[in-house]
């Protein structure tokens, strides 16, 4: 992987956080006027706080190893 040459920006979190909750790996990702992120996993799934644009892009980057990760199992 590539080290990033600079913090992630709003503007890219909001992005994958959009991909996320249009892709269904996500049920639902709110930015709040405090620049925290509320995420859900699933509708009836408890609510995780995530505290800016870094931690989306983490998430991000987690969710698609474990895609990953599941379709080199399944090969």
């Amino acid at each position: 992987m590539i080290p990033r040459s600079s913090e992630p920006t709003a503007a890219e979190a909001s992005a994958w956080a959009d991909v996320l909750v249009r892709r269904r790996l996500l049920y639902a990702a709110v930015l709040t006027l405090t620049g925290h992120w509320l995420v859900q996993d699933l509708p009836d799934g408890p609510v995780r706080v995530l505290c800016g644009p870094a931690d989306i892009v983490a998430l991000a980057g987690a969710v698609q190893h474990r895609a990953d990760s599941t379709r080199s199992e399944t090969r």
